[in-house]
């Protein structure tokens, strides 16, 4: 039971720290739509959203204003659609994905992710064609999120289509050059995709999952940045149990909104997300956590040992205070959404090496890095297949969103605004790996997937 000083605590967290419910996600099957006429598929399709989704932002609405937690986003993830819609062609695509832009515009949220194809161990038909459909698609919707998991440690790393995202990105960029590329932060590459993530650009409603959910992912940087700072000059034995009392308050306010708004809307509530996702706002990075425990810069030595603690203690505290923990669940890394992470990189100490090493510690991956707009399509493939492969050997999610920056290059700035940010165009390595890139084929499952 909560006391005086709990709800205290939490009123000071959510107004001076920055704590927030970062998403109400509503997941929805769409195999019920499933129709040979691509005109009938996108009505049945549009009915689907929009009367399972009907009421999710005034629920939201009306629990921000009862607890006065704020609620930043209200999103919708479908079942991938390259499986609902898998005999059409790319064109098909498209109008599908603009099916979903109108849907989610209607009922007035923010994102709706699910545009998605899964190819760890080959592409159907289906999964090809959505996926040659995706820079049109990005182009022309404004709040559609795609996603294609290209490996899983039980399948290995499907090369052919690591080769081809790098080629989608680098077309999605120059489709959308007139605001600085923004088309690919709507774009993310995955190893081990979670089918109940409720943050974007990656959720998507997976086939084992109910007709209806409600996905709830929670966010506080700042507050755990906060603790850090009152704890002072202690062991490191201390500081993990700070962390942890720290997520387990955080994630009950994740819980307490969850069961709320699945019981108003009458679904089932699904997990709780306890990602700590950072905004460009003052006081609310994963940077400055970890600058809080001792680092001159985040970048610098130290920083992978001490994002690995950070993420194993909000683990452990949160899932003590939840059921169902599930998503991605840890510390967000992605560069523009993140005001310390902006600064590091400008500084010098947070290179793009760097970042590849602390994905092998945290929640998910390279996320949100502008890059040079002329940076060939192999070498983007490569920067995926780095990461992939640190997914699939570590039996975790990993996954990449950057963004190949048309007209920009190194030492220049690239600006998406609101919670995505801005960000430095990073530098990269200038030797080629094409010839590695082209080989093609499948990178073989680890030994340690045997498993059964």
């Amino acid at each position: 039971m909560l006391n005086t000083t709990d709800i205290l605590e939490t009123i000071k967290m959510i107004r001076e720290d920055n704590l927030d419910v970062r998403t109400i996600t509503m997941g929805i099957s769409l195999f019920d739509c499933i129709s040979d006429d691509i005109t009938r598929l996108g009505e049945k399709i549009y009915d689907k959203i929009t009367r399972s989704a009907k009421d999710l932002v005034r629920v939201a609405e009306d629990i921000e204003a009862r607890y006065g937690i704020p609620i930043v986003n209200k999103r919708i993830s479908v079942t991938p659609i390259s499986l609902v819609g898998a005999g059409l062609t790319p064109d098909g695509f498209v109008r599908l994905a603009k099916v979903l832009q109108r849907a989610a515009g209607e009922l007035g949220v923010n994102f709706i992710g699910g545009f998605s194809a899964l190819v760890q161990k080959g592409a159907t038909v289906g999964a090809t064609n959505l996926i040659e459909a995706i820079p049109q698609a990005l182009t022309e919707t404004e709040i559609v999120c795609s996603s294609v998991n290209v490996a899983s440690t039980k399948a290995g790393i499907n090369m052919d289509a690591v080769g081809k995202m790098g080629e989608i990105i680098k077309q999605t960029a120059y489709n959308t050059r007139d605001k600085d590329s923004i088309g690919c932060a709507k774009l993310v590459v995955f190893a081990n995709i979670p089918e109940d993530n409720p943050f974007m650009a990656g959720a998507m409603h997976g086939i084992g999952e109910p007709d209806q959910v409600i996905n709830v992912g929670v966010s506080g940087p700042g507050v755990v940045a906060a603790a850090i700072r009152k704890a002072g000059n202690c062991s490191f034995s201390v500081l993990a149990d700070t962390i942890k009392k720290i997520a387990f308050k955080i994630t009950r306010v994740g819980q307490l909104v969850a069961a709320e708004a699945a019981s108003k809307i009458g679904v089932p509530y699904g997990i709780v997300d306890l990602s700590l996702a950072p905004t460009p706002a003052a006081g609310d990075s994963v940077a400055e956590i970890l600058e809080n425990m001792g680092l001159e810069r985040c970048g610098t030595h130290g920083t992978t040992a001490a994002l690995a603690m950070l993420n194993d203690a909000v683990k452990k505290g949160g899932v003590m205070a939840s059921s169902h923990v599930g998503g991605l669940s840890g510390a967000f890394i992605p560069v523009s959404e993140d005001r310390g992470m902006i600064d590091a990189v400008k500084a010098g100490t947070l290179s793009l090496e760097k970042l590849e090493a602390m994905t092998a510690v945290c929640s998910v991956g390279l996320d949100m890095i502008a890059i040079p707009g002329d940076t060939p399509a192999t070498t983007i493939s490569g920067i995926i297949a780095d990461e992939i492969a640190i997914g699939v050997a570590n039996t975790k999610t990993t996954a990449v969103r950057v963004i190949p920056v048309w007209g920009k290059g190194e030492g220049d700035v690239a600006e998406f605004g609101g919670l995505l940010g801005y960000a430095p165009i990073m530098p990269l390595k200038k030797e080629s790996c094409s010839e590695f890139i082209k080989r093609g084929g499948r990178i073989p499952a680890p030994i340690h997937s045997l498993k059964n």
